[in-house]
């Protein structure tokens, strides 16, 4: 059920802002980008359309605490076609960063940039790969990739997401 009261009604106006939200306002609910979403084909609760729909109702907490906004496979078939231009792979990054923006980011997504701040990479390299890569005559790792996490201090990356780049 909608709550009017919990409406936002800006927030189509602050998607199109963001870079990638620009043409969010040309939808005109024809789901052309549902039923060309592979994503969609395999799980019918993944509906851009809907998700389109409840950007421009204003459901700004709904939206942005949604699983389904992470799903989008960036396949590019929906961008492809829709009619009027709503460019939604696009607009589906854009609702993601509003997303990050305001404190929300899946748990794993998380997991995995804290991964790439310690280590510099999605894993920590222990020294059975070393061995491994050493018998193979492959170059080896380092344990850790201090450029990954200077990156990440100079972009800001982790005060945006709210984590806690100060080990």
């Amino acid at each position: 059920m909608i709550n009017v009261h919990e409406m936002n009604p800006d927030f189509k106006s602050e998607v199109a802002k963001v870079h990638g939200g620009e043409n969010i306002k040309n939808c005109f609910a024809c789901g052309t980008c549902t039923v060309s979403c592979p994503v969609f084909a395999t799980n019918p609760e993944y509906n851009p359309r809907k998700i389109i729909r409840m950007v421009i109702l204003g459901m700004k907490e709904v939206v942005l605490k949604s699983d389904f906004i992470w799903l989008c496979s960036g396949c590019y078939n929906c961008y492809e076609l829709c009619p009027r231009d709503v460019k939604i792979t696009d607009l589906m990054g854009a609702i993601r960063n509003i997303a990050v923006k305001n404190g929300h980011l899946p748990d794993a997504h998380m997991a995995s940039l804290e991964l790439l701040e310690k280590y510099g990479r999605l894993l920590e390299v222990s020294e059975f790969e070393n061995k491994v890569r050493e018998k193979k005559d492959i170059p080896l790792l380092k344990a850790e990739i201090p450029d990954i996490k200077s990156l990440m201090d100079k972009t800001g990356v982790m005060d945006i997401v709210g984590g806690d780049n100060d080990e």
